[in-house]
């Protein structure tokens, strides 16, 4: 008899039909909180295919009989990965697949914010092209400038490659550890978090979202800046401290920035940043093509699969999950 999952969100038909082969497949379009019919259905799968869901204690009490969790994002925020390990459920994501996509979406972000390419789409929408373009609408260079990177891994990696080769930009970065290909290759020099702040003429986000980098960018930080500087988030709006960011916006403590993730998404229509034009807002579109789109649902589908016909799953994050699940075996086998 084919075991059973929760597909809740929406795949494409060649993929869908992947799994419908293997599983017999509960489909669910969760708005926010799981309905009586996913909580049902929760009781007798194996697996679960989505994203953004939060999976912690409160529902693994109610699937007793999960195996694996699958995220379709590089992301896993949403993973009580802690309580999944201890029970033994395999955890999943997609990572690398989405390296190259967000990467082009933050220099386009950057470069939008800076040449203030929003801003004067609108002026020659609007017919205003014939008042006069002067200085108040010049944007700011970026070949040869420096970019900070906060969290230099897959992405703020290929971020750094693309302002290196095509834009000569210098790259300083924070890490939690130093990157050595970075800095033989790129020239990128390793900072505190304080001295990338003070020295970085655009400094970008690009950590993940842990206790530890929750609000990591705050008042304190914004004041380090220069006055000239443009701040990026294409990560976790959790990151940053946006009653801060638009404190120093609005004081004019930073020139500018370019956003893609928020503390709340999708943005409160009354939030002071929709009205500010020296920011540049996007709807957390990091990996949204076509082509990314399908690369990721089809890692989470191989990740499904394989983790429940006994192969290790491609993209698996809580590894040790393996290793006590063979000691519980060996233990019962004894």
């Amino acid at each position: 008899m084919k075991r059973e999952i929760i597909l809740y969100k929406s795949i494409p038909n060649d993929l869908l039909e992947q799994l419908t082969n293997y599983f017999i497949v509960h489909q669910h379009q969760l708005k926010s909180e799981m309905d009586d019919y996913f909580i049902s259905d929760l009781q007798r799968v194996e697996g679960i295919i989505g994203s953004k869901l939060r999976v912690d204690q409160q529902l693994l009490v109610q699937a007793p009989r999960l195996k694996i969790v699958t995220n379709m994002s590089v992301g896993y925020d949403n993973l009580d990965i802690e309580e999944l390990t201890k029970r033994g459920i395999m955890a999943t994501n997609t990572p690398d697949v989405l390296t190259d996509t967000v990467a082009d979406m933050v220099l386009g972000l950057l470069l939008a914010a800076s040449r203030r390419i929003c801003e004067l789409d609108q002026y020659v929408k609007l017919g205003r092209w014939d008042e006069n373009i002067g200085e108040h609408l010049f944007g700011v260079d970026v070949h040869h400038k420096t970019l900070g990177i906060i969290g230099m891994g897959r992405i703020g990696l290929a971020i750094a490659e693309r302002a290196h080769y095509g834009f000569k930009m210098k790259i300083v970065y924070h890490n939690r550890s130093t990157h050595s290909y970075a800095e033989k290759n790129l020239q990128a020099n390793y900072a505190s978090l304080e001295e990338l702040l003070k020295v970085s003429d655009f400094i970008l986000v690009m950590a993940p979202l842990v206790p530890e980098t929750v609000k990591l960018i705050g008042e304190k930080e914004f004041s380090l800046m220069k006055e000239t500087a443009i701040f990026l988030n294409g990560s976790r709006g959790e990151l940053v401290d946006e009653t801060a960011l638009i404190h120093a916006l609005q004081s004019k403590k930073i020139l500018g920035a370019g956003l893609d993730v928020y503390e709340q998404e999708p943005i409160s229509k009354d939030s002071p940043l929709l009205q500010m034009k020296n920011v540049v807002t996007l709807p957390h579109i990091g990996s949204a093509t076509k082509d990314t789109r399908y690369q990721m649902a089809k890692l989470a589908v191989e990740n499904l699969i394989k983790g429940l016909t006994g192969e290790v799953p491609p993209s698996l994050i809580n590894p040790d999950v393996l290793k006590n699940n063979s000691k519980k075996e060996n233990d019962s086998d004894g």
